[in-house]
This record gives C-alpha cells, sequence and structure tokens, in this order.
C-alpha cells in the first residue's frame, strides 16, 4: 500500500533522467562473487578424472612409441573440453538470468507516476516509497514517514528495530548521512528492512557507495547448495568409481599375466575405467536443474532455490490465497449498506447513488489513502468520483493529521482529518465488520442483526468492509482508535472476478492429484462462492480462523484432510495449517506476500511468494516467486517440475543403458581372450556423443502427454530406484548382447581384427543413437516420439554420423582407429543392429503400457 502522501508533490525523476544516472553510475548493486574466467573452468575441467584417465592414456601411448595416437587423444581432450565449457557457461548464464530476475523490488516515482523496478536500476535522486516488509534499496534520506520502524541489525547488530522520523529542512536533506543506528533519525540504509509503517525517500547513494557496499557485504539471492538429487548422484558416482578401480585393476592383472604386457594392460584397464565411470552424471544434473529453473522462470515463476525444482514434482498440496491469486484483485464496489437497506450498484457511470448512501461512501472515502495503492481504496475512489462528484462529500483540501494503522489486535485502520473551514477533528474508520463493530460499541442483538447482512453479501461472492466515523474537538488525540466514540456507518461489498484459466488449472491439478487448498481472511460464503466458480470441491465444508484456534494440532491433522476451504483466516495462522498438513505426510506448496506470512512460506516445502504484490520479506522466505501472481502459473511450474524430472530419469536411463555395452565390450575381451575390441581412442568418440545427448538432447524434451495425469511422484523414491536401473539395465544387456552377436559373428566368418572392430564400433554408435531415440519416451511409441520436435536430437545424430564417416572413410584417422573399410552391406548390418536395440525395447514398451492400462482398468 502506497503510504498517504500527495505523491506529485515529490516530483521524482523523469525517465530519461534516471536512464542517464543509469549510465554514469552504474546499477545499484554490490560486488558479488567473481565471474569463473574460461581459464578457471578449463582448470577444472582438466581435474575431471575423465580427463585425467586420457592424459593418462596419451603418455601410454607415447611411451609405447605411438605419438600419433596420444596427439589424437589430446585432441579429444580439448574437443570434450569445449563442450563442458559449453555446458558450464550455459549453465552459468541461466543462473545470472535468474539472480537478475530474484533483484529486490522497489517502488519509485517516475515521470509523477508509481513504478515498480528491480532494485539494481534504483539511482541517485529517485524518489522511493516504502512500505512495511520492503527491503530498502539504497541509502536514502527521509521525506515523509507514518509509523516507519526500521530493522538496521545487518548493518549495526542490534536486533531491536529503530524509529524513524523524516528530514525538516532542506539544507538537512542535501547534508552527509549519519552512521546508521539510533532513534529518530531520517536516513534510511540499503539492504535494511521496514517492519511497521510507510515512508518516501530521496535516494543519496546507491551499490558500493552505500553503508552496506563500505564494509563490504556481498548479498547473492540466488544459493549455491548441494540438492538430495545431487548428493544422491555423488554417493553413486563414488560406487561406481570403486567399481570401476577394482575391474580396472583385475583387467591389468589378468592382461598382464595371459598376455606379458603389462603397459597394454594399464591401457586396457584405462579403458575400462573410462567405460565405466559416470562422469556424465553431476553434469547431467547440474544442467538439468539450472536450466530448469531458468526454463520455469519462463512461465513467469522464479526459483530462488534449485531444490525447489526438485521438489515441485512431488507436491501434493497447493494452499493459495484467493484474492490476486484466484481471483484478478480488481475490485469494484458491487453493493452497499446502510439504515437497513441494500443499493447494488448495476453500472457506476450511470447509477445515482441515493443521498442515504452518501454518507457510508463519503467516509469510506476519507478511511483511503488519497493516492491509493490498494485495489478496494481505487474502487472506493472510482465510486466517488462517478457518483459523488460536485457534491459536499468529498474533501480533496482536508489535510490529514494522523493515521491509526491496521494491527494483528484490530483489523481496522482510522484516518484523522482536519477540515479547513473547521477546528473539528473528523476520523474516518474502515476494516473488518467485526472490528469496525467492535469499535462503534456494538450490543449483541446489533452484532447478530449485522452479521446477517454479512453473510447475505458474502454468500454474493463479496469482500465485505465496515465502515465508522467519528470526531473530536479536543487537540490531543487518543492513543489507540478504539478510544474515538465512532457511530457505524454501514457496510461496502466489493467484487473481484476470478482469473481467466483458474477454472481450467484447477481442473488440471485434480487430474494430476494435487488438492487445492484455499485460505483467506473473507468470510466462509465469499470463499464458497469463489470455490463454486472455479471447481474447487468440496465447497460446502470450510474451517474458519476462530474454529482452528479451538482444535488442538491432532484434531486439526483430522479435520484438514477432507476440507479445503479456510476463511476469516490471518496470516499466524498459516504456518499451523502447514505444519498440520505435513504433520499428514503431505508435500506443501504454500503462497504468500505479507511479511507475516513469512514463516508459513518458509516451513512449507515449497514456500511460494508473489512477484507483484509481495513483500520482500515474503520473497526471501520462499523458494519460488510468482511474477504475475497467477493462480496457473503454480500449476505450469508444478507441470515443469514434473518435466524435469521425467527427463532426468530419461538421461540417468540412458547413461547406465549405454555404458553397459562400451564396459561389457572393454571387459570381455580381455576375460575370454579375444582381440580387444576398444580402446581409449573410441572411447573418447563415444563420450563426443553421450555427453551432448544426455546435456541437451534430454534436458530440451518436451513434457510427456500424462505428466498432469498421474499422481505426484513419492519424494522418498530415488532417482536410481529399482524401475528405472532395472530397466536401463536390461536395455544395456540387450544393446550387450546384439554388440557381442556381431562381434562374434565377424570372427567366425573370418574377418580379420580391424574389420569386426569396424563392425562393432559402428554397430554401437548406431545403437547409441537409437538409445537415444527410445529413451525420449517411456509412455510413447516411436512414431510418436520422431513427431516431437527436438532440435537437440538431430545435431548430435548429425555429428555423430558425419564423425564416423570420417573415420571410417579418412586414412589416416581410419588407421589411428584400427579399422577396415566398411561396405554398403555392412553400414546396412549395422544399422539394422541399432534398429534391432531399438525395436525390442519398444516391443517391451507397449507390453509395459499394457499392463498399466490394464491394471487402471481391470481388463
Amino acid at each position: 500500500m502506497i503510504p498517504e502522501f500527495n505523491i506529485k508533490a515529490f516530483g521524482g525523476l523523469s525517465s530519461a533522467e534516471a536512464a542517464e544516472k543509469l549510465k554514469s553510475d552504474g546499477f545499484n548493486e554490490l560486488p558479488s562473487t567473481k565471474k569463473r574466467s574460461i581459464f578457471a573452468i578449463a582448470f577444472e575441467v582438466v581435474r575431471e578424472p575423465m580427463f585425467l584417465l586420457l592424459i593418462g592414456c596419451g603418455t601410454i601411448y607415447l611411451i609405447l612409441g605411438e605419438p600419433q595416437e596420444a596427439m589424437i587423444l589430446l585432441a579429444f581432450v580439448f574437443v570434450v573440453m569445449g563442450i563442458t565449457l559449453y555446458q558450464e557457461r550455459k549453465t552459468e548464464r541461466a543462473l545470472e538470468a535468474l539472480r537478475d530476475l530474484s533483484s529486490p523490488r522497489a517502488l519509485v516515482i517516475r515521470d509523477n507516476e508509481p513504478k515498480r523496478i528491480p532494485g539494481r536500476e534504483v539511482v541517485c535522486g529517485d524518489i522511493v516509497v516504502l512500505a512495511e516488509g520492503d527491503r530498502i534499496p539504497a541509502d536514502a534520506v527521509l521525506l515523509s514517514c507514518v509509523n516507519l520502524s526500521i530493522d538496521e541489525s545487518l548493518l549495526t547488530g542490534e536486533s531491536l528495530p529503530v524509529r524513524k522520523t523524516h528530514c525538516k529542512d532542506d539544507l538537512a536533506r542535501e547534508g552527509s548521512m549519519a552512521c546508521p543506528g539510533g532513534d529518530d533519525l531520517p536516513f534510511v540504509y540499503s539492504g535494511t528492512l521496514v517492519v511497521q509503517g510507510q515512508g518516501i525517500c530521496c535516494v543519496k547513494a546507491t551499490g558500493i557507495h552505500t553503508e552496506l557496499g563500505k564494509i563490504g557485504k556481498a548479498l547473492q539471492t540466488i544459493e549455491s547448495e548441494q540438492t538430495p538429487l545431487q548428493k544422491e548422484t555423488g554417493r553413486l558416482v563414488i560406487k561406481m568409481a570403486l567399481l570401476g578401480m577394482l575391474l580396472c585393476a583385475l583387467v591389468v592383472i589378468v592382461y598382464g599375466l595371459t598376455r606379458g604386457s603389462w603397459l597394454k594392460g594399464i591401457l586396457s584397464g584405462i579403458t575400462l575405467a573410462m567405460a565405466i565411470l559416470p562422469e556424465e552424471f553431476p553434469v547431467v544434473l547440474t544442467i538439468f536443474l539450472a536450466m530448469g529453473a531458468w526454463r520455469i522462470s519462463q512461465k513467469r515463476v522464479l526459483a530462488r532455490r534449485v531444490s525447489a525444482v526438485e521438489t515441485l514434482g512431488s507436491t501434493t498440496v497447493l494452499c493459495v490465497d484467493k484474492t490476486g491469486t484466484l481471483t484478478l484483485n480488481q475490485m469494484s464496489v458491487t453493493q452497499i449498506y446502510a439504515d437497513g437497506e441494500f443499493y447494488t450498484i448495476e453500472n457506476q457511470g450511470q447509477d445515482q447513488l441515493p443521498e442515504k448512501f452518501h454518507g457510508l461512501v463519503e467516509f469510506g472515502i476519507l478511511a483511503c489513502q488519497r493516492d491509493p495503492f490498494d485495489p478496494m481504496e481505487k474502487a472506493l475512489r472510482k465510486l466517488g468520483d462517478c457518483c459523488l462528484k460536485n457534491t459536499e462529500h468529498l474533501h480533496d483540501n482536508w489535510k490529514l493529521v494522523r493515521e491509526y494503522p491496521l494491527s494483528q489486535e484490530m483489523l481496522s485502520l482510522s484516518l484523522v482529518w482536519q477540515s479547513p473551514d473547521s477546528d473539528k477533528q473528523v476520523i474516518a474508520a474502515k476494516g473488518a465488520p467485526e472490528a469496525i463493530a467492535d469499535l462503534s460499541h456494538m450490543s449483541n442483538e446489533q452484532v447478530q442483526e449485522l452479521a446477517g447482512r454479512i453473510h447475505l453479501m458474502a454468500d454474493q461472492g463479496l469482500r465485505v468492509l465496515g465502515v465508522a466515523k467519528a470526531s473530536l474537538r479536543q487537540s490531543t488525540l487518543p492513543g489507540e482508535q478504539h478510544d474515538f466514540l465512532f457511530e457505524f456507518l454501514g457496510l461496502i461489498g466489493f467484487s473481484d472476478p476470478v482469473r481467466p484459466g483458474v477454472p481450467e488449472a484447477i481442473t488440471e491439478c485434480n487430474n494430476a492429484g494435487i488438492r487445492v487448498a484455499m485460505i483467506t481472511g473473507d468470510y466462509p460464503g465469499t470463499a464458497q462462492s469463489i470455490a463454486r466458480q472455479i471447481g474447487l470441491t468440496p465447497a460446502d465444508d470450510y474451517i474458519t480462523g476462530r474454529q482452528l484456534d479451538k482444535m488442538d494440532d491432532n484434531e486439526l491433522k483430522r479435520q484438514i484432510k477432507s476440507v479445503n476451504l479456510f476463511a476469516r483466516v490471518v496470516p499466524e495462522q498459516k504456518l499451523r495449517l502447514v505444519n498440520a498438513l505435513k504433520g499428514n505426510g503431505e508435500i506443501v506448496a504454500m503462497t504468500g506476500d505479507g511479511v507475516n506470512d513469512a514463516p508459513a512460506l518458509k516451513s512449507a516445502h515449497i514456500g511460494v511468494a508473489m512477484g507483484g504484490r509481495g513483500t520482500d520479506v515474503a520473497r526471501e522466505a520462499s523458494a519460488l516467486v510468482i511474477l504475475d501472481d497467477d493462480f496457473a502459473s503454480i500449476v505450469q511450474a508444478v507441470k515443469q517440475g514434473r518435466r524435469i524430472f521425467d527427463n532426468l530419469c530419461k538421461a540417468i536411463a540412458y547413461i547406465f543403458a549405454i555404458h553397459v555395452p562400451i564396459a561389457g565390450m572393454s571387459l570381455l575381451p580381455v576375460l575370454l581372450h579375444w582381440p580387444l575390441v576398444f580402446y581409449p581412442l573410441h572411447i573418447a568418440f563415444l563420450e563426443l556423443i553421450i555427453d551432448p545427448a544426455c546435456s541437451f538432447v534430454f534436458e530440451a524434451e518436451s513434457e510427456e502427454a500424462d505428466v498432469m495425469a498421474r499422481p505426484p511422484r513419492d519424494p522418498a523414491k530415488p532417482l536410481f530406484g529399482m524401475e528405472t536401473v532395472g530397466l536401463s539395465l536390461l536395455q544395456g544387456a540387450g544393446a550387450l548382447s546384439i554388440i557381442v552377436g556381431v562381434f562374434f559373428i565377424a570372427l567366425h566368418r573370418g574377418l580379420d581384427e580391424t574389420e569386426a572392430r569396424a563392425l562393432t564400433f559402428t554397430s554401437l554408435v548406431f545403437i547409441n543413437l537409437s538409445l537415444i531415440t527410445t529413451n525420449r519416451s517411456w509412455s510413447t511409441g516411436l512414431l510418436n516420439i520422431l513427431r516431437r520436435p527436438n532440435a537437440a536430437l538431430w545435431w548430435v545424430t548429425g555429428g555423430a554420423i558425419l564423425f564416423l564417416g570420417l573415420v571410417l572413410y579418412v586414412p589416416f584417422l581410419r588407421g589411428l582407429f584400427k579399422f577396415a573399410i566398411l561396405h554398403p552391406i555392412d553400414i546396412g548390418i549395422c544399422f539394422a543392429a541399432g534398429m534391432l536395440s531399438m525395436f525390442w525395447f519398444e516391443g517391451l514398451k507397449m507390453i509395459r503400457k499394457h499392463r498399466l492400462h490394464a491394471a487402471k482398468t481391470g481388463y
């Protein structure tokens, strides 16, 4: 809410002036973590085990007197390094984009109009509007304020908030700023937090010139943290590395003892280690989570914590606010009640408001800010401009004397005005009807009668406010609103239309096995009306905030299992709701926008803050920020979360599957005394296909058709579950059988070692491409897979075939790879091997799909 100030009187900068200052002074940001240079990334890449193995192989080739092989391996080091550098830079660019999006927002006056901009774009001279829950974007001097208290613990270490006052004269405004700390100073500082009240300030210093910048604090919003998936992957990589080392040692010993060449035995051992080492896993996870967060941001949802990307697909309950999330938060006054009579406003521009309702609207407007930001206050002012124009009921020349703000104890606010024509002060109050009834000291009978009128309005889906008035002649104002002698004037009902797309999004959630719970401060009738409009069920059952307070935790956990409507709930009660749902084993996503929502947002598995109307405190406590405040965007984020996890499973399955034939054909020839099929050079070539395939092809894959038609995944279910690993190993074993068959038949037909190796390797390349294609979807057939666009797939496929052609038909490369030339019939055999590895798994998918369908339908 914009404070009660005449905004135009403060001026502010024009857009052109702000752009010029931004150009000359730079962005309002502190030095963050230094970007890694290309050389730093390259050094990290070179330390990876795969590259160390390649360098080790090159060294052995030099010892064996084969410099050409050594040079080619070194070339592969640089090629794979280039791919890895591209992956790393793409990931870093995605994270940089997220950091820009997650910059705190600031409400500034530009061109005499309030405008919300990223905090990094604030410049010296900007007029900034401060409200409760805001993170102050720069060092500034206060021009005006109301009940303003600031938490400056970030700078001073003092936990208690300090009271602020505005600058009294122009000379003080132009002077230097004092150090932070202490009450009644007219200065506010970058990074500190507004805990109470409102204010308007003029920016004096930005970026490194602020108090925060001087002490060298670097704030990083996007956290670098290991997610559960990354931890799980790390454990798997360690296990696989230990297995690789054991098998590597076994191969070296067996080769050395049976063939007498220990150096070549070491070479064979390194080849097997390269074939087994799943070095793609960490890279895949890093890219998928970073790119996933970036893709979700394209749906107007900012992932502030990467771990949220993992959890999204597991969400079982979405707890959402009604106003502004399920509805548009575009209020209009639809019905008013005064002196025992209702009046429905059909057309504000044409309706003539009866005289008996003029006082109600007049004091409703007096209880609003002069330049309102709140949608209900805007609606009241609009009604006044239409219906009270040219009457004595509009008071633009009155002076605001004091504001009694809304509080947790009293859900109403009061503004004290001074008329220039009278020594009498006029007080206007508005707020929750119960609070206004309390202020007006109504009897129990009057309260009961009023409750009936409120329910009639609420049942129409209206938000209801009460209005009261009072007057005072004495110069000293009381400390509390309750000390005035208020007179109850009536009720004002606001309608707020449902957002387009919300009913469809609710249906999508129902199909996906996700409960939607509406939490609102409105009356049960209002909540039920909106629930029926959007298709939220059951709409008849609800729990009110008062009922919630009377329940113990066990009773609440029992009741909450079947209730999706929570009315007259205050923000502090959201935490109990979150904990009760978590206690029932639910994975909870909770929306919020206010300071008091922060504990619930922090406690929920996924805290979802509103980007448009939310406070900085709420955003900082949340894992996701909805940039457009739209419920449909939250559902889209859940959909993207499921897609990301599905694609991760596909990439992991492919990695497991392709490593089986590679490792098998590196191990079996040594144990069975066959000619060696693969050398490090061949493994390095295959890595040129595997790395971009698992990083880019699967990451870019679109979601499955049934992604929102199945229950949420169990968060306890590991990524490397028995089903995923089992199907992967089955694919890999099938591919290995085909490869062994090709190699064995080639030898049986009397082909020499180079011909058999070329035939086997080419078959493996085609099998590799087939595994990529068939693993793009585990739920649909090959024809549907091929119809789905994926540009990365065709780049990988084209590159693999091009390089395969070069090593088969360029004599120099063919000699290095120890290949013989292949004829068209040989290529046909290799292609058929690839197709066979795909078609048998396609058949398995059809059987699996039929069984799942039978389990669902019973036939």
